[in-house]
């Protein structure tokens, strides 16, 4: 039995379906727009159920308006309630099929004034969850039925035209503020993303940054320490194999040996002490640069070999520190690979090069007579000749040459 009492302004007011409450417009749910069913957290469940309680206090005051609306027929009030009920209910469903509601709740918000507050729901969520274009397709729809349906219903206490625009108004302040929920959340996840990939990248710059150091760290105890090495297999070799040997040479190979174990465990300190330290390459004793190169044939000399510097460069003290450190360290394992490999013979080391021209180091060495012993190599120290040069913009060629000698000549830049 209906209740004649007329009903007060606010009650229309608020129970009509295009009423939303603003505190729907925060809901955040990252996991609506997956496919599938999503596995609900507790603030997932407390979200749908707020959404629910509210869809359900808006159909309520909406159904309140209908026992005062004198121009609603009681059948219509009964499946208006009734298409309320179920569309409260189906909010619940609203994070598996968002478009599939908006689309039902098209004819259902045409039947039924409770259900408005379900629509509002259910046009939010897909904002938030689904592409502009089903947006504007089921917004466009539900803003063009707006003005039929307030002609075939009018609103008690609002004019025509005025229900029309706070409807319509509203509807686009939902729409607007679902997809600046959309926006946001998709800049969090492209923000988390980036992280993701900057952690990532700055994870890989590491690894190679650590590669690369292992490599120049290899690379220098190579070279540093094969040369000292060489010449200490090189004499405790003939001391082996030559044990009648006269006096005076023994005491001076036995002399470059302990020169040699001398220099090589100071180096080996020097460059352990550099990792330790975590200091730059250049720290402790002053690296070796092109004006060194004299001490290191004159250091070849005593130990036996027969080498010929021809050096024409006016000033080696000019020659950049990097470039100089490069073309000694080329010219020291091109020496200990010729000790290694051509006992006996008279190795040549020519240096040339001028500012804007760039600086040449070429070593040679013909073939040796008779057997060689054999000697343990890897060719580690060609590789890192290579890389040495490669690293200072320069180049470097190695090979046999046709009279069976060997040959090591490089390019490196110089001004």
């Amino acid at each position: 039995m209906r209740d004649d009492k007329p009903a007060p302004a606010a009650a229309g007011t608020i129970g009509r379906r295009w009423l939303f409450p603003s505190a729907l417009l925060h809901e955040i749910d990252p996991d609506a727009g997956r496919s599938g069913r999503p596995r609900r957290t507790v603030r997932d469940w407390v979200v749908d159920f707020t959404c629910f309680l509210l869809a359900v206090a808006i159909g309520l005051a909406a159904a309140d308006t209908l026992h005062h609306d004198t121009h609603t027929p009681h059948a219509l009030a009964v499946v208006d309630q009734l298409l309320g009920a179920l569309a409260c209910a189906a909010v619940w469903a609203r994070r598996r099929w968002p478009l599939g509601l908006a689309v039902a709740m098209i004819p259902v918000g045409l039947l039924s004034n409770t259900a408005g507050g379900a629509g509002m729901v259910v046009i939010f969520t897909l904002a938030v969850h689904r592409p502009f274009r089903y947006v504007a397709w089921i917004g466009g729809v539900s803003i063009a039925l707006i003005p039929p349906f307030f002609w075939l219903r009018p609103d008690p206490d609002l004019q025509f035209a005025g229900a029309v625009a706070f409807a319509e108004l509203l509807t686009l302040t939902v729409i607007g503020w679902g997809m600046f929920v959309r926006s946001k959340r998709q800049l969090m996840v492209s923000l988390r993303d980036r992280a993701r990939r900057a952690e990532t990248e700055a994870q890989l710059r590491a690894e190679q940054a650590q590669r690369l150091a292992r490599e120049a760290i290899a690379r220098e105890m190579h070279d540093v320490l094969a040369h000292r090495l060489t010449l200490l297999s090189v004499h405790a070799g003939a001391l082996e194999f030559r044990p009648g040997a006269p006096q005076e040479e023994v005491a001076r190979a036995a002399g470059v040996i302990r020169e040699s174990a001398h220099e090589a465990l100071q180096d080996l300190r020097e460059i352990i002490g550099v990792l330790r330290a975590g200091e730059p390459d250049d720290a402790g004793r002053p690296q070796p640069t092109l004006a060194a190169l004299d001490g290191l044939v004159a250091e070849c000399r005593e130990a036996g070999m027969k080498v010929t510097l021809a050096s024409r460069v006016s000033d080696p003290a000019a020659v950049p520190s990097s470039v100089g450190r490069t073309a000694y360290r080329i010219a020291q394992e091109a020496l200990t690979n010729a000790r290694k490999h051509a006992p006996g013979t008279e190795v040549t080391v020519s240096v040339t090069g001028t500012p804007g021209e760039g600086l040449v180091v070429d070593v040679r060495n013909p073939a040796p007579e008779g057997d060689v012993p054999a000697v343990p190599g890897s060719g580690q120290g060609l590789i890192g000749l290579t890389e040495r040069a490669t690293l200072t913009g320069g180049r470097l060629e190695h090979g046999a040459e046709p009279d069976g000698g060997f040959r090591v000549r490089a390019w490196l830049p110089w001004g």
